[in-house]
């Protein structure tokens, strides 16, 4: 029988997120996305030790059984985590010092020494470059090793807390003319002579997190500051491989990802709710079809979109935990709940009107946060590009 319930030590990690979102996180949600600022919020300091404690303290409970067959481990708790953080604010959830997109890739494959010595992550993921776009297998950054250091030469982009950051995790290619094969991640602490952060953005939503171009101008990191194999595969089965464990950290974060868009679209949803409430509508369920009003009808669709998107954000986690393959779950719940996450805040705009549409309450706000969603870690178009290749049995130059 299938349960779709979430068993209680998620439930009491999803009540205890939401908490410290509500406490937390929404007490300065609208300070900090005006603010729009470089300076880590100094509350987020004492919040990020608070959250830390927390999550560790959840994590030894965690470890005391773990049932055969069944598992529940870090993705299913990231993914209910983030979306319950994320239903207060996504853009200090993404500045939270405890969090960052590259500590995935280091967590996945860096070994327990270079942890110990790399100490307190907070990475960033440097992927994206001018002109290759969301084609991560068109990158131009080079590492070119020189006796025991890679030297890293090359410029990225839309760096989530690239400015904030202790370290960045860079993609790079060791050999431009061999493709995907040939596309390693590396290890680079904030501070290392030769990377520069060259702009910060200015941004449409999730404000309170920066945004950052970075230059790598003959860059020197250890050797050991590779991640995972530094052979580049020889046949073309091997190097699909090679390529296909490099974006695995995507199979990781993307339903992580996609749990933001549920937790901001649960958030514009239950305020829309408690503001409709305040007008005197209430949904009831037991109404039939024909006795709905409009927006009543709305609504149901809204909820209906939420949990389907919910559902498959869950299920991509739960597959991540239990190494079953997630690469098209993971994109499908991605391009799901990105656009729903979209879709749901902009509808709930619509519904409140002039509360939506004014900074009297937070609704406008989710709607601006909710876009990046849909473009961040792979776009819509590229999630259905992924999800059409695995589902028709084709590869990436047979199917652009």
């Amino acid at each position: 029988m299938i349960n779709l319930e979430l068993p209680k030590d998620l439930q009491d990690l999803s009540g205890l997120m939401r908490q410290f979102s509500e406490g937390g996180l929404r007490p300065i949600s609208r300070k900090y996305d005006s603010l729009e600022q470089k300076e880590l919020p100094e509350e987020l300091v004492e919040l990020g030790a608070l959250l830390k404690a927390g999550r560790s303290s959840s994590s030894k409970k965690e470890g005391a059984s773990k049932p055969e067959g069944n598992r529940n481990g870090n993705n299913m708790r990231m993914t209910v985590a983030t979306e319950a953080m994320c239903w207060g604010d996504v853009g200090l959830f993404l500045a939270m010092p405890t969090i960052g997109l590259g500590n995935a890739a280091v967590e996945a494959v860096a070994s327990d020494e270079q942890k110990a010595e790399w100490g307190e992550l907070f990475a960033a993921m440097a992927i994206t470059e001018p002109g290759c776009g969301s084609d991560s297998a068109n990158i131009k950054t080079t590492a070119t090793l020189d006796g025991d250091e890679w030297v890293l030469n090359g410029e990225k982009i839309f760096v989530t807390d690239g400015y904030r950051c202790r370290q960045v995790v860079v993609w790079a290619s060791l050999d431009t003319t061999m493709g995907k094969a040939a596309i390693k991640s590396f290890f680079v602490p904030k501070g290392t002579p030769g990377m520069t952060v060259t702009r910060v953005e200015h941004k449409l939503g999730i404000r309170a997190s920066d945004t950052a171009q970075i230059v790598f101008e003959n860059c020197r990191v250890p050797k050991a500051n590779l991640l995972g194999n530094p052979e580049i595969a020889k046949t073309a089965e091997a190097r699909k491989k090679a390529f296909g464990g490099v974006m695995q950290t995507f199979d990781n974060t993307r339903p992580i990802v996609a749990a933001q868009a549920v937790g901001l679209a649960r958030a514009a949803l239950d305020l829309t709710l408690d503001l409709l409430k305040e007008q005197g509508l209430t949904l009831d369920y037991s109404k039939n079809y024909h006795q709905l009003s409009a927006i009543e009808n709305d609504l149901y669709g809204l909820e209906a979109d939420w949990e389907s998107a919910r559902l498959l954000v869950l299920k991509a986690a739960w597959m991540a935990d239990n190494r079953q393959p997630n690469s098209m779950n993971a994109s499908m719940s991605k391009a799901k709940a990105g656009r729903m996450g979209n879709e749901v805040s902009l509808k709930c705009v619509e519904i409140c009107g002039q509360l939506g549409y004014s900074q009297t309450e937070l609704l406008e706000k989710f709607a601006r946060d909710s876009k990046i969603i849909d473009i961040y870690e792979g776009t819509q178009q590229i999630q259905q590009l992924i999800i059409a290749r695995q589902i028709l049995g084709k590869n990436s130059s047979e199917l652009k």
